[in-house]
């Protein structure tokens, strides 16, 4: 047993121990980068085109559907994105307005959603009896609607 073990050694692929597991590029931006529309960068993964590198040069240009859930989905991506530019440009009046921005539209989109569709997570503030559970569960198709 002893023997099989060491000579399948090799095949355990264990690293040094002060040996780094990658060796990161991230590239740096500039002062008041382009931005993306929110949607677009949700879609593209990055607010930034400065910062988009497309795997293997595929571009994901695919628009998603223009529902109350995919614009928060999109504002909070956006404000997600600003959020962490801003912790490396503090300075940027620009960057920090688009952020306020942003921050707003979300507020208003969200009440504006859980007045027609209900709370959208058990933080949000909702009148009426406790019915998260009566919700259709996402393998419920059929019970699922479109907002």
């Amino acid at each position: 047993m002893n023997r099989e073990k060491s000579e399948n050694k090799w095949r355990e692929g264990r690293l040094p121990a002060e040996a780094p597991l990658a060796t990161p590029y991230v590239p740096f931006q500039i002062e008041n980068p382009p931005k993306y529309e929110s949607a677009t960068g949700l879609v593209r993964g990055t607010l930034f085109p400065g910062l988009e590198l497309p795997f293997m040069g595929m571009v994901n240009k695919d628009e998603l559907p223009v529902t109350p859930t995919t614009e928060l989905q999109a504002m909070a991506f956006a404000i997600q994105e600003l959020a962490l530019y801003l912790d490396t440009h503090r300075d940027d009046a620009e960057a920090l307005a688009v952020y306020r921005h942003y921050q707003k539209k979300y507020e208003e989109a969200k009440t504006a959603y859980t007045k027609m569709c209900g709370p959208m997570n058990h933080y949000s503030l909702a009148e009426g009896p406790y019915s998260w559970l009566d919700d259709p569960w996402p393998w419920e198709y059929a019970k699922n609607r479109e907002v």
